[in-house]
């Protein structure tokens, strides 16, 4: 049904392209318009209440209406509203900032770069891995290795390390040099009986084998998030990670880690890569970096790395890379609070506290006629839907059985977000026992809607 007349949906539809949405069908049926926040929840111009169980994007990790995030740019705003770091300039919050990430970072870095988006700063990986090579005098060594469902952005350059086929299809993409290894999915890609650390010495193999066939000297860095995000909430197999550095470090290959959505506290450490022994050359940040309350992104960089730029600014003159917005004052500072609450009030512990009953209650999904696996680690984790529980077939992705339960979700007050037939969960980092429960309970309510409507329509396997 199209908005009517002059609403805010029939305007919006007139003016707005929006990201990640079926361009057709959003001219029918329009947007939901939130309009304002409170704690974990969100309203519609309806005045309607969500638990925004996505904390937006991955991302608004202190809630919707967090006074001190907003003093704090206030207070910035009226001292120095807009400065750059270019040419040798600099201001006290992008110093501040970038001395409290160096402090809090899982292995010892040597100097932060910053930006304005997971994209941007996955984007500039893919720079500084050519630059530092050039830097060594190792001009083939340029290709990065990424995996098949990993999501690392959209720009030109980050989209090509985006292992999802929409993010490729009809753009072109991904770039020459960008290779991508396997998913590290246990229950849709391990063989019959093989064990997740047999499934994790598999995928080790295979990175080996195709480093060994692109040649070790064209490989420059491998990407990963420590638990995928928009691939599906894909959390690695049991000894991956240590498997797959010790292949790295053989092939003097950098080990890149995009903490974008895992950073600060959402898999109950500080870092994902503390959660899953990743010890990283370079890694990326965003997002709950300032709670999403404004936009900024970082890069830390190893001593190896930047000495590397120190000589290539040697030879050439200058760094020539930056973007205006790095290190904006009004950001660092929003940044800069949200750390320091992350702090005083605990939210890390108080993420590890409530993590039990958040993947409990996903626990509890597992003998739902529709999942087929249930998966998670601290306050993020999805469930798969299946067809047929016995032999893991998936519904044909025509049928879009994820997105009716989104839709199920959404009508029942929660907004999840489907992945194909995978539906994640991902709550502000605030969430209490009690919300974890209410979630839970309109999620259930949307699965039992969604299983009433798969048997009516012969989707589902005999039992």
């Amino acid at each position: 049904m199209t908005p009517p007349g002059n609403s805010p949906a029939s305007r919006d539809i007139a003016s707005l392209i929006h990201p990640y949405t079926h361009l057709a069908q959003h001219e029918e049926q329009g947007p939901l318009i939130i309009e304002r926040g409170r704690g974990i929840h969100v309203f519609d111009d309806s005045g309607k209440e969500y638990i925004e169980g996505m904390a937006g994007l991955w991302c608004t990790s202190l809630g919707f209406d967090e006074e001190a995030l907003i003093a704090a740019a206030v207070a910035q705003m009226r001292k120095l509203p807009t400065y750059h770091i270019f040419s040798h300039k600099s201001t006290n919050p992008a110093i501040a900032l970038a001395e409290k990430l160096k402090a809090m970072a899982p292995v010892p870095f040597s100097k932060v770069l910053f930006a304005n988006s997971g994209s941007e700063a996955n984007d500039t990986v893919i720079k500084l891995a050519w630059y530092y090579n050039n830097a060594l005098g190792r001009p083939q060594k340029k290709k990065i290795i990424s995996r098949v469902k990993a999501y690392h952005g959209v720009t030109i350059a980050a989209a090509s390390l985006t292992g999802l086929p929409n993010n490729h299809r009809d753009f072109d993409l991904p770039l020459p040099g960008i290779l991508h290894a396997d998913c590290p999915h246990h229950y849709r890609f391990g063989l019959p009986g093989e064990s997740e650390e047999d499934f994790a010495t598999r995928l080790a193999a295979n990175l080996e084998a195709l480093i060994l066939r692109e040649g070790p000297d064209t490989i420059a860095a491998f990407i990963a998030e420590p638990v995928m995000g928009a691939g599906g909430v894909i959390v690695p197999p049991r000894t991956y990670f240590d498997k797959i550095q010790v292949v790295l470090k053989k092939y003097d290959i950098l080990m890149v880690a995009d903490e974008v959505i895992c950073g600060f506290g959402r898999t109950g450490n500080v870092w994902g890569s503390q959660t899953f022994g990743i010890r990283p050359d370079i890694l990326t940040c965003a997002k709950q970096l300032s709670s999403a309350y404004l936009p900024i992104s970082a890069l830390m960089l190893s001593e190896p790395i930047y000495q590397a730029m120190v000589a290539e600014s040697r030879k050439i003159g200058t760094f020539g890379h930056g973007v205006t917005y790095a290190g904006h004052p009004v950001p660092a500072a929003v940044a800069l609070r949200t750390l320091e609450l992350y702090e005083e009030r605990d939210t890390f512990g108080h993420v590890q506290a409530v993590a039990p009953r958040f993947l409990g209650r996903f626990e509890r999904l597992r003998d739902h006629p529709l999942v087929g696996e249930v998966r998670g680690v601290g306050l993020i984790g999805a469930t798969e839907l299946v067809a047929d529980k016995k032999t893991r077939a998936p519904f044909e992705p025509a049928r879009a059985v994820g997105a009716h339960v989104a839709a199920r979700a959404q009508d029942n007050g929660l907004i999840l977000r489907a992945m194909g037939d995978s539906l994640a969960l991902c709550p502000p980092l605030i969430i209490t026992e009690g919300e974890i429960d209410t979630m839970f309970d309109r999620l259930e309510r949307a699965l039992d809607d969604t299983a009433h409507w798969a048997r009516r329509e012969g989707l589902l396997a005999a039992a």
